[in-house]
């Protein structure tokens, strides 16, 4: 025979198997409102001279955001400016080959190297023979002929120059010329491209959430100055876990809660994807199994209007 109290526990024991049987009760799946969102980024690196526009502000695809203050490119474009002019004229030069002045120059030229190697022959041909008559050192010797050398070898470059400018620019000079010029004018092209990047321009339309930097500050290439939402692109995500997600279909119609706001609005699912095992939850209270895959349900609302009211990160909770 059981006593009183063997009776107690014996009935404790059982209430607590029986209530351990019973259906844990169903959470409500709960979401958050998300938006697609944008950045814009300077595509050079300056200070901030002016920025045009204000947290908050809808602002349209081509306005004008910001502008740099990019003192580099402007020297840049200066001298790549007076390289275009140098190899423009270089290049001029080539074509048309040298001028009446410059000819004059190169024959006079060519008239005094020719007058001095006649002065080195002679001056040769005499110290050759007093060395032969061993009337002059051998040292002395060589340095006349080093002279009468280096005055034939003058006059012979002389005179090539002199024939290439008669005959007219040599056709692979005149390329390379023109090469050159191309160069130089390409390199002034990429500096001013990149001094028309000073302007941060939009590039989509987009509601101005926050502005990293202040009018003075450094902003460098590709940093995010401008970041904000895209109109009209509001959803409602949710995570489900593979045990549930066979309740929801893509297109599907949903009727969704927003607790903050007390009203309620519908939706069609429009994706279903795996997620990773990182990503974020949405439920506050998951009761998910380490062993399921969750899936993301990405919901867009049927009134974009009165969705684009809505708080975004704000909670959404599926109804049944």
């Amino acid at each position: 025979m059981m006593n009183t109290k063997q009776i107690f526990y014996y009935t404790l024991a059982v209430l607590i198997v029986f209530s351990s049987c019973k259906d844990k009760p169903e959470r409500a799946v709960e979401g958050k409102v998300k938006r697609e969102t944008i950045s814009f980024t300077p595509k050079v690196t300056g200070r901030i001279l002016d920025i045009y526009v204000q947290e908050g502000q809808l602002v349209h695809k081509g306005d004008t955001l910001a502008m740099l203050d990019v003192p580099e490119v402007s020297a840049k474009i200066a001298q790549a400016k007076g390289v275009v002019q140098a190899a423009t004229a270089q290049s001029n030069l080539a074509r048309a080959g040298a001028s009446p002045n410059q000819l004059k120059q190169l024959e006079a030229k060519y008239d005094a190297a020719k007058e001095q190697l006649n002065y080195a022959e002679k001056s040769y041909k005499r110290a050759d023979a007093m060395f032969k008559d061993s009337m002059m050192s051998a040292q002395n010797h060589d340095e006349v002929f080093a002279k009468y050398r280096a005055a034939k070898a003058q006059l012979d470059a002389v005179t090539a120059e002199l024939n290439e400018v008669k005959g007219g620019t040599r056709s692979e000079k005149q390329e390379a010329a023109r090469g050159q010029q191309a160069q130089a004018s390409g390199a002034l092209q990429e500096a001013e491209v990149a001094y028309s990047e000073r302007f941060i321009i939009a590039t989509n339309d987009m509601e101005i959430e926050t502005i990293s930097l202040n009018v003075g500050e450094l902003a460098t290439a590709g940093y995010a100055l401008f970041n904000g939402y895209i109109p009209s692109s509001t959803y409602i995500r949710f995570t489900i876990p593979e045990g549930d997600i066979g309740k929801y279909n893509k297109g599907q119609t949903l009727s969704i809660y927003i607790p903050y706001a007390k009203d309620s609005l519908q939706g069609k699912v429009l994706t279903i994807k795996q997620m990773a095992r990182y990503a974020s939850i949405t439920a506050a209270y998951p009761d998910y199994q380490l062993e399921q895959a969750i899936y993301e349900i990405k919901v867009q609302p049927d009134n974009v209007t009165n969705a684009e009211k809505l708080l975004v990160n704000s909670t959404a909770i599926l109804q049944k």
